[in-house]
């Protein structure tokens, strides 16, 4: 013991000047993991002997504070090494889905030393929710101290207030509000992730000069990585950041629904970012041999479908909705197909770029406004000098873009010519917008896409005014100019990545979640596509125009269409037709038009499809990346392809093993049958079921009773229960300490904090309906989507201050003298012999192997009967501590009967525990073999693999890299084997109700006492 915290000790030195140098690893909770080196000069150093643990007294009534002790040491003992069950199950605000389970069981697993996993769910599955789990489950082993969490900058505030509502989980937001607050709260210069241990951030954030720099002196517990698909690119500040977080996180968690564009080698990269030494060859494996790092679900999934049943209402059919283009359209589409994209395949484009030509039909199917800024940039283009590619001639260059310069300038008078009255689709979206019962006095909701974001603002600033709402609110000049949708008072809202900061963003998404609040119409480009929850007031989408990609198709369906949609979420497309003649398919005779039927609307079925039988888009062409999806669309329109005959050449070519591979990666991997059981964990509790609301509940009560003693919180705290399940009251200066990690908005909204005027109250619950019923009510009747009751999980705050307040009751070398009064039927239940040995004394002790990194690899609760004469260890479970009556009825005593010979049986009862725990050491090593040596098995078969690639043949730096990756997974698995003695720690004494005074004469004194080994009956 050194300041206050228990460390292992790893070596011990004399030195010349300052006694004994000790080497040590933090154990105890603030410390666990931590290396340090103290003197003995210099510090107090106390060595922990249990045989010397002080018995003390406890008159609290029923010995409440000897029982919250004794559940303060069972919730702060971080589950060992071998526990694989989970142990918070159903204590989490959320439908308790099996599929949502299945990453935690597997990064927790005997397949992995340490946690780290590849979430690659499908859209909408709930990866949030089971990261969550994860991070819980992590907390209650003691290695999720230190989280950091990486999203996408418009999630960040989504994440954080999910992680908080729903897991109890508090992170520090660190955008550019957080930055803020960091530099009111910290000293100028200090690292800010040594203040904050638990943080969420956006990748772009991190990777500025605030942050980057102080990484390489930060270690984690825990990071995960949202949307890691853009984590892959090797040489970039992504990839060289996730790497860095890698080397520094003991458990690393990414997370994508897209985990690879396709290309076996940066799949690979992921995967090496979580175990470097998984993957030999990147340019050939087989995602079968990834099983441990890697789960993927789609809907087709049984074990999915069946979670989902309820909780997730039917996709409903993507509907195209037909605009007959109008005569300036027609004439439009009519010049394309002339000259830029001709009618007559082999024929030349006007266009240098053919894909440019592509290009500007793309625009013009958004809309007009899109069109003419198209074609205006076009125009630029040409006026600039001249740069051609190596090996072209300049003069035929030039020829080709005079050509092209005469057709822009036809091109450009028959745009300038288009007005809002020319657009067919706009017509289109207002009705379907009034039929869905989109205007004044409604609450209906809908997301508008669009890829282009000309379109985006003329649709915002047009529509609202068609469907009657009026204008509300007298804009500034410069708002006039930028965002005019704002005279509608907030019924509108624009997001593109152009014009929305990451700030407006957030306050976007998270007000189209809230029924109080205006919006009705959100007009959005494909930043919202990826990881944005819209589906919580919203169940309509239109597509005003369609990507040429169905990857992006279905990222922008995911936005409504994900787990707790209660509606069947509707989805349209506006559909540009056209008379204009322009192609016939050779194969099937099919005409071809210049219009939305050509590629959008093929598109729009085929995802609908895919949704239904492949379960994800990237399945039906084997392309994983959106971008390169369009490009390869469009460069077979080109080559005069179909659509359809694009998609099966896509599938088919470039196959081989690494193309199965991949599509095998996008299916379902790492599933299980819904009979599977998830393993549990099994941890004793003095307060019922570990993890149930019930025993949460029942802790916290007695606990913060204790900690107002001899007030009440009634008085102490002010504390009031209300009738529908609320606990309120005043939070203490040490408990607001520890909710500093939540916004502040949201701490002065819920008037958490103190003012000057008014003193703060904390609202709380461990009744989940009533929490999922406020966590509604905020979202469809108030101003903020951040519920005003929290709900209580096992690793809230409030339970770590109560907790740490109960384990403050006792020096580390004092244990409590509880008397109880046995129940004979249970523990004759438990053994036969066990009645007669509860009518005398029971040591209840706990011990703990560790590793070299300070955790623990295995933890044993114990119970000792029969002292003096015949020690015997039982296990200390649920059923042991019934039968002993350990409770809130326990009888209570002031003081013990014999507390003299319990003082003295205490050396022998640690012996006893010693014995037990020496005598299983053989088991509990094979228990921790049994997880590290395939371990260490896979890293001697990928070492001599990756020694024989062609690139380690090729180049001794490769070789080199090789042999040392290899010596750092085995230094890993070294220091995760068990290393020193069992650490025994004496909690409690248990005395018979019924003791009497035991005599003194012929009782030996306390030193006369001979071994504990001699006593043993053993």
């Amino acid at each position: 013991m050194v300041r206050n915290e228990q460390w292992l000790v790893k070596k011990v030195a004399d030195t010349t000047y300052d006694g004994w140098m000790v080497e040590v690893t933090g154990v105890s909770s603030l410390v666990r993991g931590m290396d340090a080196v103290f003197y003995e000069k210099l510090d107090h150093i106390e060595p922990i002997d249990p045989d010397k643990t002080r018995l003390v007294p406890d008159a609290s009534p029923n010995h409440r504070k000897a029982r919250l002790y004794l559940e303060a040491v069972i919730r702060k003992t971080a589950l060992p090494q071998t526990e694989h069950g989970l142990a918070l199950v159903g204590n989490f605000l959320m439908d308790q889905q099996t599929h949502q389970l299945r990453p935690a069981e597997l990064a927790l697993s005997k397949d992995n030393p340490q946690p780290r996993v590849l979430i690659a769910d499908v859209v909408g599955l709930g990866k949030t929710l089971e990261i969550g789990i994860l991070l819980a489950e992590l907390i209650r082993r003691g290695r999720g101290e230190r989280i950091l969490v990486v999203t996408p900058a418009h999630v960040l505030e989504q994440f954080q207030r999910e992680l908080w509502t729903r897991f109890s989980i508090p992170l520090v937001r660190l955008d550019s509000t957080g930055i803020q607050r960091i530099q009111q709260d910290i000293p100028a210069g200090r690292n800010p992730f040594a203040y904050f241990k638990r943080a969420i951030i956006s990748v772009d954030t991190l990777k500025s000069d605030v942050y980057a720099h102080h990484l390489e002196n930060t270690e984690w517990d825990a990071v995960v990585i949202d949307e890691s698909h853009n984590l892959v690119n090797r040489n970039t500040k992504n990839n060289g950041l996730a790497r860095l977080l890698a080397r520094r996180s003991d458990a690393f968690v990414l997370a994508s629904a897209t985990p690879h564009n396709g290309d076996g080698e940066s799949f690979a990269e992921l995967i090496g970012m979580l175990d470097d030494a998984a993957i030999a060859d990147s340019s050939s494996y087989d995602v079968k041999d990834l099983k441990h790092l890697y789960i993927r679900r789609t809907k087709t999934d049984r074990e999915v479908r069946d979670s989902l049943k309820g909780e997730w209402a039917d996709r409903g059919p993507s509907k195209p909705v037909f605009a007959k283009a109008t005569e300036k359209e027609e004439a439009v589409l009519a010049e394309l197909a002339a000259r830029w994209i001709p009618r007559d395949p082999a024929a030349s484009s006007v266009c240098v770029d053919s894909m440019v030509a592509y290009n500007l039909l793309k625009a013009f199917l958004s809309s007009h406004r899109a069109f003419q800024v198209s074609v205006a940039a076009r125009t630029k283009t040409l006026e600039k000098p001249l740069k051609g590619r190596k090996g072209q001639d300049p003069a035929q260059l030039e020829a080709a873009r005079q050509i092209e310069r005469k057709a822009i300038v036809d091109l450009a008078r028959l745009a300038d010519d288009l007005g809002d009255d020319d657009s067919s689709k706009l017509d289109a979206l207002v009705e379907v917008l009034k039929d869905i019962g989109v205007g004044p006095g409604s609450d209906t909701r809908v997301v508008v896409f669009s890829e282009r974001i000309p379109t985006l603002k003329w649709l915002a600033e047009t529509v609202p005014a068609r469907l009657g709402f009026p204008r509300v609110k007298q804009s500034d000049q410069g708002e006039k100019e930028s965002k005019p949708w704002k005279a509608y008072g907030g019924v509108v809202e624009v997001m593109h990545g152009d014009a929305t900061g990451e700030q407006e963003q957030q306050r976007i998404v998270e007000e189209f979640g809230l029924a109080t609040k205006p919006v009705r119409l959100l007009f959005t480009g494909d930043v919202a596509s990826e990881g944005v929850n819209l589906h919580q007031q919203c169940h309509e989408l239109i597509h005003y125009d369609l990507p040429w990609s169905l990857i992006r198709i279905e990222q922008r369906n995911g936005r409504i269409d994900r787990y707790g949609q209660k509606k069947n979420p509707r989805f349209r497309a506006l559909v540009l037709t056209s008379d204009v003649e322009w192609r016939t398919d050779d194969a099937t005779g099919e005409r071809l038009p210049l219009d939305d039927r050509l590629v959008g609307a093929k598109l729009l079925a085929r995802e609908e499809e895919a949704h239904r039988i492949e379960g994800t888009a990237e399945a039906v062409t084997g392309i994983y990346k959106a971008k390169e999806e369009e490009d390869r669309l469009t460069r077979d329109l080109i080559a005069g392809r179909t659509v359809e005959e694009s998609i099966e050449q896509s599938s088919s070519t470039s196959g081989g093993g690494a193309k199965a591979m991949l599509a095998r990666a996008m299916g379902n991997v790492g599933v299980k049958k819904p009979t599977d059981d998830v393993p549990r964990a099994t941890v004793p509790g003095l307060f019922g079921t570990v993890g149930s609301a019930t025993a949460t509940s029942d802790y916290f009560d007695e606990a913060l009773r204790q900690v107002c003693h001899p007030s009440s919180p009634e008085n102490a705290l002010k504390l009031r229960r209300e009738g529908d399940g609320t606990l309120a009251f005043q939070p203490p200066p040490d408990l607001l300490h520890r909710l500093k990690a939540l916004p502040k908005s949201y701490l002065t909204e819920q008037e958490i904090l103190p003012t000057a005027n008014k003193e703060g109250r904390i609202r709380l619950t461990f009744d989940k309906s009533l929490a999922a019923k406020r966590l509604k009510v905020a979202r469809e009747e108030s101003d903020s989507q951040w519920p005003n009751v929290s709900y209580v999980s096992d690793v809230h705050p409030v339970l770590d201050w109560v907790t740490d307040k109960a384990l403050a009751a006792l020096r580390h070398d004092e244990a409590f003298v509880l008397a109880f009064d046995p129940d004979r039927d249970k523990a004759a239940d438990i053994d036969p012999g066990l009645p007669a040995a509860l009518e005398g004394p029971v040591y209840l002790l706990q011990g703990i192997y560790s590793n070299k990194v300070g955790r623990p690899t295995v933890v044993e609760w114990m119970a000792v009967t029969g002292l003096p004469d015949a020690p015997r260890t039982h296990r200390m479970d649920d059923a042991f501590l019934a039968a002993c009556r350990v409770g809130p009825s326990m009888p209570g005593r002031k003081a013990p009967v014999n507390k003299d010979a319990l003082q003295r049986w205490v050396p022998s009862a640690v012996a006893e525990a010693r014995r037990f725990l020496e005598v299983r050491e053989a088991a509990y090593a094979q228990q921790i073999e049994a997880v590290l040596a395939p371990f260490e098995k896979r890293v001697t078969e990928w070492k001599q693999a990756a020694l024989f690639t062609a690139e380690a043949r090729r180049s001794q730096k490769k070789k080199n890299d090789v042999n040392l990756t290899a010596d750092r997974r085995r230094t890993l698995i070294r220091s995760l084997r068990t290393s020193g003695a069992p650490l025994l720690r004496l909690l409690a004494v248990l005395e018979p109700l019924a003791a009497t005074p035991a005599p003194h004469a012929g009782e030996p004194a306390a030193t006369d006492l001979p071994d504990a080994g001699e006593t043993s009956a053993r």
